[in-house]
């Protein structure tokens, strides 16, 4: 599934975790004292990190100077020991950053608490020397980044915009994980037919779809929820992580899935919903659906890719998908991006803007 060309906009940490994975950061950022770093002792370089998980943390930047060099470290263990993170994860977090200036300074630039409005973090696009802090860690973790200034012509040279003068500070408090091959629980009420394709699925394995043979496709959409979910009703404008499979009615042939994705197989995806980012026929057949819901969509080609499907190498015609909404999260307003304010303990910090919105976008 394709998502519209309309682009998601992203909190700032996300951002940054890209960029850091491309050469426009110096090799030298990345050295042993940040791949070595202790994580039962905070390496001393990084500012205090304090207050309860789930709660915005309160850190203090007094008697430090930002860092030259990457340096990361777990500030508070989770207890979910039966719920460790892994690296193909796609993990939901909070947030909160700070630009570093000088020593003691610090502006709070980004937070995700008080609109509850989580980012999403695909672990397995990212490189190691940034997901090595999550890694075996148990959700329920607070971790602290700090990254050094990025090099302005190396910026220039790779696209990136002109960078902030200071180290970046990220606090993530870990909520959640959605793991390879998860599916929402329960067993099916139904297996669809009765002029709509069939559905089987075994366990934690890639849904089996069968279209009718000598069936003409219905000309509306239709829905139906093969597991209904007892979770809160999907809203337009939240991110969702899913699992689905689509196939063509015309043949019956697979055109995408999260289960089949050449090394990525069985991960999640996440996209933006109600809001034009995927085909029509999933803002109409996802919204108001409940989390945790298995649903069958049958999309006619007006609401999937239209009379251009060819030309946009697109399927074609009428399309089948099966879809496990394994979560909806808020996703913070549109008008507050950049809008957010706040302050870094320490002397000399003061107030800053930002806010963001964690809408990922994998190609589902």
């Amino acid at each position: 599934m394709r998502l519209r060309a309309a682009a998601i906009a992203v909190p700032s940490f996300a951002v940054l975790l890209a960029v850091s994975s491309c050469s426009a950061i110096p090799e030298d950022w990345r050295t042993p004292a940040f791949l070595e770093t202790d994580r039962q002792e905070i390496d001393d370089r990084l500012p205090e990190v304090s207050g309860e998980f789930g709660t915005e943390p309160e850190v203090d930047f007094s008697g430090k100077a930002p860092p030259q060099e990457q340096v990361s470290g777990v500030v508070e263990k989770g207890d979910g020991e039966n719920d460790l993170i892994r690296g193909g994860d796609i993990v939901q977090a909070d947030v909160v950053e700070y630009q570093w200036t000088a020593e003691g300074k610090a502006e709070q630039t980004q937070s995700t608490y008080e609109a509850d409005a989580p980012i999403l973090l695909n672990l397995g696009q990212l490189q190691e020397n940034l997901t090595e802090s999550l890694v075996n860690q148990p959700v329920g973790t607070r971790v602290v980044y700090a990254f050094p200034p990025q090099d302005p012509e190396q910026a220039q040279q790779q696209g990136q915009p002109s960078p902030e003068p200071g180290s970046s500070v990220s606090v993530l408090d870990i909520r959640k994980r959605y793991g390879e091959a998860e599916v929402v629980p329960g067993q099916q009420d139904s297996e669809g037919g009765d002029g709509l394709p069939t559905v089987e699925q075994s366990g934690h394995d890639q849904p089996d779809i069968t279209v009718p043979e000598d069936t003409d496709p219905p000309a509306e959409m239709r829905t139906e929820a093969l597991i209904q979910g007892d979770g809160p009703e999907v809203e337009a404008g939240q991110q969702l992580v899913v699992q689905y499979t689509g196939v063509q009615w015309n043949n019956g042939e697979e055109f995408d899935s999260t289960w089949s994705r050449e090394g990525a197989e069985g991960v999640p995806a996440t996209f933006l919903i109600g809001d034009g980012q995927v085909i029509e026929g999933w803002d109409e057949g996802l919204v108001g659906a409940n989390v945790g819901s298995r649903m069958l969509l049958v999309v006619p080609p007006d609401l999937a890719y239209g009379d251009s499907a060819a030309q946009q190498g697109a399927p074609e015609g009428t399309l089948v998908f099966v879809i496990d909404i394994l979560d909806a999260v808020n996703s913070a307003p549109q008008e507050e991006q950049g809008d957010g304010s706040g302050e870094g303990s320490g002397e000399g910090s003061g107030d800053g803007s930002g806010s963001g919105d964690g809408g990922g976008s994998d190609d589902g």
